[in-house]
């Protein structure tokens, strides 16, 4: 997925995600509000029926004994077993589930109940109002036919048998969804619950579901076209800058660098691609003048060998003793091209850590090379003072810059000169009691192919320091040369940070 509809589309989601959250908080913010409103009301009804009844006795009758209440013309009320009276009606087939209605306009000779009674199919705004005795009867009140009754959940029976609490939950009666309070009476340990419709409030809510919809698709859209909109003017710089970028990196012969101009995430941008392009230039310069450097080193030993092997093709003509002589020397130069050209080889890799890295003891690689040079130049006297150390490196670059470094010290000691080697804190240290470096020559003494002008009399092609550098600086190390104070040359070589001291064990 490219860059710009990975832009849109989480513009898309966010946008989405947001009024997705704010339709959800205010449709149950609008909900919660109208609900708290219908349960106001039916608190403030339930309330009033209460604190309007009277008659306790009656209604104390009905939570003992289960049985129905109601008045006739005559003032008479029903007793306890079961009987009806003119204007009664009971339906159910036990005590303790009687439903009794009275009717409106009869006299209500000390009647518990309100004066005025609700007519509305669940009351309307007045309510639909049923008392639930301690024992579970069921008294509707109201003179709707057929009567509508009210579940009575077990918790309603509870606050009956207990004439304290309140309760609020949500049924549908008769097809119709309505919002229910029960309230204990402890006057009489019944439970008075009242109901109102939710009709009109669920339209409402309805209508809130189809504008928040609306809304949140609205919106999806939008931000589509937004994020279209953002994408191509954020995307835009960074095209123009791919567009140059590509310019100039098809034009490597003719160096260019970009304008770090604009936003400072662009300018940021053309400066790290700036520097990227001079240390690519700095490597292909590097390598054109190790080429050149290199098959100018090498003409003229190929050159001597050269001719010397046209003298040997007639060494029949030559004395013994020059053919010896002759041979020997040819040896000797082809050892040396061997030896240039496994330099170049060992410079060409550059400065980068090798593939093959492993823990190398460093003082246990000195200790070698020092042998190998005493046996070559058996007239030097070597003094070492050598800490265990381990480090992380190539082993075979590292052998390569520990003998370069003794090798430069054997070749400017006097005769029976004396080489002082030192390994502490994961720093070599070799110094020899020769000449020392010209101070003209000590800016130079690592780099490529250079050497003194003493040292053109000697063999060597000048890349053993060079190695030596390369090798410390491949792992962050270093590599110094100066002249010790008391005379001679010294050369300080760390193999990157990670050198230190280590003791090993010894089984």
């Amino acid at each position: 997925m490219s860059l710009r509809r990975r832009i849109t589309a989480a513009t898309t989601l966010a946008v989405a995600a947001v009024a997705l959250m704010v339709g959800l908080v205010g449709y149950l913010s609008a909900r919660s509000h109208l609900i708290g409103r219908t349960r106001d009301q039916l608190v403030s009804l339930a309330d009033t029926f209460i604190a309007n009844s009277h008659g306790d006795e009656s209604l104390a009758t009905l939570g003992a004994t289960g049985t129905g209440t109601g008045t006739g013309t005559g003032g008479g009320t029903g007793g306890g077993q079961g009987g009806s009276q003119p204007g009664t009606t009971t339906s159910g087939p036990s005590p303790q589930q009687t439903v009794t209605t009275p009717r409106s306009g009869q006299p209500r000779d000390g009647d518990e109940y309100p004066s005025v009674l609700p007519t509305p199919p669940l009351g309307g705004a007045r309510g639909t109002f049923q008392i639930v005795g301690a024992n579970g009867s069921v008294t509707v009140l109201g003179t709707s036919n057929p009567v509508t009754r009210l579940p009575v959940p077990e918790r309603v029976l509870r606050i009956a048998r207990s004439g304290r609490g309140r309760y609020f939950f949500s049924a549908d009666v008769k097809h119709t969804h309505a919002e229910i309070l029960a309230v204990g009476n402890a006057r009489n340990h019944t439970a008075v619950e009242v109901a109102l419709p939710l009709t009109n409030i669920d339209q409402e809510l309805r209508g809130l579901l189809i504008s928040y919809a609306l809304m949140v698709g609205g919106g999806m859209l939008l931000a589509g076209l937004i994020g279209t909109l953002v994408a191509r003017s954020a995307l835009g710089p960074i095209n123009r800058f791919t567009d140059l970028t590509e310019q100039v990196t098809h034009e490597l012969d003719r160096p260019r660098r970009l304008e770090e101009t604009g936003a400072t995430e662009l300018r940021r941008l053309a400066i790290s691609f700036n520097q990227t392009l001079d240390a690519l230039e700095r490597s292909i310069l590097a390598q054109q003048h190790l080429i050149a450097d290199a098959s100018h080193e090498l003409r003229t030993p190929m050159a001597a060998l050269r001719s010397n092997i046209q003298i040997f093709l007639e060494a029949q003509r030559l004395p013994q003793e020059e053919r010896e002589e002759l041979q020997q020397a040819i040896i000797a130069e082809l050892d040396e091209l061997t030896q240039l050209v496994s330099d170049v080889l060992d410079l060409a890799r550059g400065a980068a850590p090798s593939d093959h890295v492993e823990q190398v003891e460093l003082d246990t690689v000195v200790r070698e090379a020092i042998g190998r040079t005493q046996r070559r130049a058996p007239e030097l006297r070597f003094e070492t003072d050598l800490q265990e150390t381990l480090i992380d490196n190539a082993p075979e670059r590292v052998a390569r810059a520990v003998s370069n470094v003794i090798d430069n010290a054997r070749k400017w000691s006097p005769p029976d000169g004396v080489v002082q080697v030192s390994l502490r804190d994961g720093v070599l240290r070799v110094r020899d009691h020769g000449p020392g470096f010209r101070e003209v020559d000590l800016p130079h003494v690592f780099e490529r192919f250079y050497r003194a002008d003493e040292a053109r009399r000697m063999p060597g092609s000048g890349l053993g320091l060079a190695i030596v550098q390369q090798a410390a600086g491949a792992f962050g190390g270093s590599a110094r040369a100066f002249n010790a104070p008391d005379g001679g040359a010294v050369v300080e070589v760390r193999f990157g940070s990670r050198s230190a001291p280590h003791a090993r064990q010894h089984a």
